[in-house]
């Protein structure tokens, strides 16, 4: 879908699902849950996505719709980054949603020690982005991506449900990436960052 039609339907969507929060009248609460069926429908047409696929991604949230948080690791070794290879071959730095009961600092530990088997000290936020401004955009919903610099302490790779491999890359020999978890641009920012005690935190 073109972007703003789908910006047009997310906005639609996040009205609907605070209507259903807290309107208390049984009419307008019909209204709403048409109105949220209406935006899925659109969507199934527009990507040709089965329907229920989309209910799914998109209309099943409660309360009033917030953006999705997203803690991405930076975590270096002889002037080399870490990056984690998923089971579609492309590569990412290691991360994932921010868990119910997780804050960003302990989210992004517990996501390296997921994916890359590794136990780290989150340190510092290098960045706060908005997805859709820096990374493909793959998801029906807002998304904040909070970029944090990490010391190593121990431990090592297995692989695992999520991710085949890790590594360490330079910057010239970034490989193909999950360009909607890590852009290239971001790899390069952490690089900016890593030495620099005086790195005034990017967000959008």
């Amino acid at each position: 879908m073109e972007d703003k039609i789908l910006n047009w339907m997310i906005e639609l969507q996040s009205i609907a699902q605070a209507g259903l929060e807290y309107s208390k009248d049984v009419y307008d609460i019909e209204r709403f849950e048409r109105l949220r069926e209406i935006v899925a429908e659109i969507i199934s047409y527009k990507t040709e996505l089965p329907i229920e696929k989309i209910k799914d991604l998109f209309c099943s949230g409660k309360g009033y719709q917030t953006p999705k948080l997203d803690t991405r690791a930076a975590i270096f070794e002889d002037n080399k980054i870490l990056l984690v290879k998923e089971n579609n071959g492309k590569w990412a730095m290691p991360g994932g949603w921010v868990d119910v009961l997780e804050t960003v600092k302990s989210n992004t530990e517990k996501e390296v020690r997921e994916e890359a088997g590794l136990n780290v000290i989150a340190k510092r936020i290098i960045a706060i982005h908005d997805k859709d401004k820096h990374n493909k955009k793959t998801n029906p919903y807002r998304i904040l991506k909070i970029f944090v610099l990490c010391t190593k302490i121990d431990g090592e790779f297995k692989e695992n449900s999520e991710t085949i491999e890790s590594r360490y890359f330079s910057l010239e020999e970034i490989p193909e990436l999950a360009e909607g978890k890590t852009s290239k641009e971001q790899i390069e920012m952490c690089f900016k960052a890593k030495d620099n005690e005086n790195w005034k935190v990017e967000f959008d």
